[in-house]
Order: structure tokens, then C-alpha cells, then sequence
């Protein structure tokens, strides 16, 4: 049995033990809402990762290519945050992207993020003759380039516009999927390769419009299988895009798989990885 005086003792050291459970829950606590508000103000503000999940961007961006997202380029809006928290009309902070900048924005008729390429500022004309560009009255220079050869995979299959002719090669055991390419170069902008799959495609005549105050108008590199703003809402497309929509300017692919790797087998993560597209750009030069 114990005595009175270690029963006082005892009764001492466990009431010394709260309050040092209570400042160690404190601190955990304080550090994961810490950590919380770092992540989400890096996110906000600098820099938060997307990934391609469609081919209208090729052959610049591949499905399954992972980027990081430049957030202050343009100011922030509401489209800015995640899940759109803190919610606001307007842009602070606010500046133009340049022709030619590939931007990830919010697509203004449904609730997705998708990524193209600047191709008119607000008051710029954009028309589209026979597939060609032009820009304020001037044809845009385009080059014939030998056809790019893109390898087939899970995450880049052979994926062809409607009236197109699939041409699929093997080179060196891989094959390829080929398509027509062409080099297009922006007046003052940036060059950049293009493809143009079909002659006479949905979009390859486009009558001349003028990108109205405070919109955009934005095109995929895959001319012939991109729902840009050459097509409205009603159609499928976008329209011209607000510029209050812009969430960030891409920057660099930090990562691209070929669809072949398992969440559940860590080592595919690095046998599907494309290593050649890891530190791509996006200012023009062929991918």
C-alpha cells in the first residue's frame, strides 16, 4: 500500500503532464495550419502544377506532360485560388500576357481548366484563311516543317482529326504516330510548331473578328483538334476568353509519363517517365 506522500507525488507529476500534452497538441496543430497556409499561398501566388489532359496542344504539349504554372504574371483574380476562395469581380495586380505566352485559364462556360496559346490581345483582328493565320490585316509566316513523329503509348495514342489519314511508322523498334507540321511565328512573338492535319477543317476558315477590351483570343497548336476560340460556347469552344479568366502562364514540364506507370507500383514511375520532354519550355523552339 502506498503512503499518502506517494500518492501526493503521484498525483503532482500527472497533473505536471497535462498541460505539457496540451502545448504539444497545440504546437502539431499550429504547424499543420502552417503548413496549410504556406501550400496555399504558394499555390495562390508563385507557382501550382497542372496537367495535360487532352492532344489539342500538340505537339508542344503531350497528354500526360506536367507543368508548372507561373500564378503573378497576369495579377490574380478570383480563378487564381483554389476553389476560387477568396471569390472577387476583377483582377488585381492585372497585366496582358504576349502573344505567343501558353496559358492555363478557366474555361468561361463550364467549371475546367484548360491550356492554349495567346495568339490575339484586345484589339488585335484575327482571321483564319485556308488553314493560314492572320493577324491584324498580315498573313502570319508559316514554314513547312517535315512531319513530326509523336511515339504511340497509353497516354499518346494515334489520335487523328475526322478526315485525316492516321500514318503510323517504326523507327528503331518505337513506333510513331506522324503528323503534317508547320513552324508559325507570331509578328514580334515567338515561333513555334503547329499542326494541320486536314486541308478544308471546321475551323480553317474563320471570318475576321476583333478581340474586344479585355479578352483574349486563344488557339491550340493542334489546329485541327482544338475547341479554341474560333468556336463558340454553343459550339463547343470558348469564345474569346476573359482575361479575368487567366489563372497563369506555363513555364516548364517538370514531369510527362507515357501512361504506362501504376500508382500502386512506384518503380513505373520512372520506366513510363519521359525523360526527354522533363525542362521543356514553351517559347518556340520544336518540341
Amino acid at each position: 500500500m502506498s503512503s499518502p506522500l506517494s500518492r501526493r507525488a503521484s498525483r503532482r507529476s500527472t497533473a505536471a503532464l497535462k498541460p505539457a500534452g496540451k502545448d504539444s497538441a497545440g504546437s502539431l496543430i499550429r504547424f499543420i495550419l502552417t503548413l496549410v497556409l504556406l501550400a496555399w499561398a504558394v499555390r495562390s501566388f508563385a507557382f501550382a502544377p497542372f496537367s495535360i489532359p487532352s492532344s489539342s496542344m500538340l505537339p508542344t504539349l503531350y497528354i500526360g506532360d506536367y507543368l508548372m504554372v507561373a500564378k503573378w504574371p497576369y495579377g490574380f483574380s478570383r480563378y487564381s485560388f483554389p476553389y476560387g476562395v477568396p471569390s472577387f469581380d476583377g483582377r488585381i495586380f492585372a497585366g496582358l500576357p504576349k502573344r505567343g505566352d501558353v496559358v492555363v485559364f478557366r474555361h468561361p462556360y463550364e467549371s475546367a481548366d484548360l491550356i492554349k496559346r495567346v495568339i490575339g490581345l484586345p484589339g488585335d483582328t484575327v482571321e483564319v484563311t485556308g488553314g493560314k493565320l492572320i493577324l491584324n490585316g498580315g498573313p502570319v509566316a508559316r514554314k513547312a516543317l517535315p512531319p513530326i513523329r509523336v511515339p504511340i503509348s497509353g497516354n499518346s495514342p494515334c489520335k487523328i482529326a475526322a478526315g485525316a489519314t492516321p500514318l503510323v511508322v517504326t523507327v528503331g523498334g518505337v513506333t510513331f504516330c506522324t503528323y503534317p507540321a508547320y513552324r508559325e511565328a507570331l509578328p514580334g512573338g515567338p515561333a513555334y510548331t503547329v499542326l494541320d492535319q486536314i486541308d478544308g477543317g471546321p475551323a480553317d476558315d474563320f471570318a475576321a473578328v476583333k478581340v474586344p477590351a479585355g479578352h483574349v483570343f486563344l488557339m491550340g497548336d493542334n489546329r485541327d483538334d482544338s475547341a479554341d476560340s474560333r468556336f463558340s460556347g454553343a459550339d463547343g469552344g470558348v469564345g474569346m476568353v476573359p482575361i479575368d479568366h487567366l489563372i497563369g502562364r506555363a513555364t516548364v514540364t517538370f514531369w510527362s509519363t507515357d501512361g504506362g506507370a501504376s500508382y500502386y507500383k512506384p518503380w513505373t514511375w520512372f520506366t513510363a517517365l519521359r525523360g526527354s520532354r522533363v525542362g521543356n519550355g514553351y517559347t518556340g523552339r520544336a518540341e
